[in-house]
């Protein structure tokens, strides 16, 4: 199959950047067999990451296997925004860290920090020690902090978190890559979105060293609500936009 054949056939199936994908899945391909059954794939609707095996996030390669969340590019926002706050030594926590993207992006921005990852979903711990472990981070499987070991209590410098923070009855309106493809526990935030950042700031005062640092991504929605579980958790929180990027993060601070 020829590349303007490919192209076209994406395009027909609704594949915004169908040249740019036809000249990658071509690229990834092995012989004109795979090519075609990568094809197949895409143009039924799995999306382009899960095809090639991985997704580019803030110029690194991240892995991601099928069934895991794919990192948005808007979440290079809250890379941008941690790195400054990244020392030699600090204890670094990507909490709902799907394939462990933020970790790593932050553990190649300063490769000596303490990174630890954790998940709820075994398929994304699971890829995540392919991204986290080459940096000599650790991954933990398990409920948000009860997947931490209890020595890590009051020594987390910071912590990101992409949580998810679509409300429940808005799954239904996401796009079929992600509805179909990438896990409900991952994208699912509850009846108003949120649920899952009141959990997060909630605890996070017992996990954090003093000055230690929150930032969770959320919507420009839903931002002020997000605010307002930092704030009813003794922090004094900031909003950041990126227009150019669609995204938007609560920073806050342990006093």
């Amino acid at each position: 199959m020829s590349h303007q054949a490919i192209t076209t056939r994406l395009r027909a199936a609704g594949c915004v950047f169908a040249e740019d994908e036809a000249h990658l899945l071509t690229t990834a391909a092995t012989d004109t067999t795979h090519l075609d059954t990568m094809v197949e794939q895409r143009v039924s609707g799995l999306p382009l990451e899960h095809i090639l095996g991985w997704a580019e996030f803030h110029g690194l390669r991240i892995t991601v296997t099928p069934g895991v969340f794919v990192p948005r590019r808007r979440t290079s926002h809250l890379v941008n925004h941690a790195i400054p706050l990244l020392r030699p030594g600090a204890v670094v926590l990507d909490l709902c860290c799907g394939s462990g993207a933020l970790g790593a992006a932050l553990a190649t921005a300063e490769p000596r920090i303490h990174l630890h990852a954790a998940d709820i979903e075994p398929t994304a711990t699971a890829c995540a020690h392919h991204n986290i472990t080459p940096h000599g981070g650790a991954v933990h499987h398990g409920d948000l902090y009860d997947a931490l070991p209890s020595a890590l209590r009051g020594r987390v410098d910071l912590i990101v978190a992409n949580a998810p923070y679509v409300p429940t009855n808005a799954l239904a309106l996401m796009p079929p890559e992600a509805r179909d493809h990438e896990p409900r526990v991952a994208l699912d935030g509850g009846t108003d979105g949120l649920a899952l950042h009141r959990r997060i700031t909630a605890e996070a005062p017992h996990w954090l060293a003093p000055g230690g640092h929150l930032i969770i991504e959320t919507s420009r929605r839903q931002a002020p609500h997000t605010a307002e579980a930092f704030t009813a958790n003794g922090f004094h929180p900031a909003t950041h936009h990126d227009d150019d990027l669609g995204a938007t993060l609560v920073h806050g601070t342990r006093p």
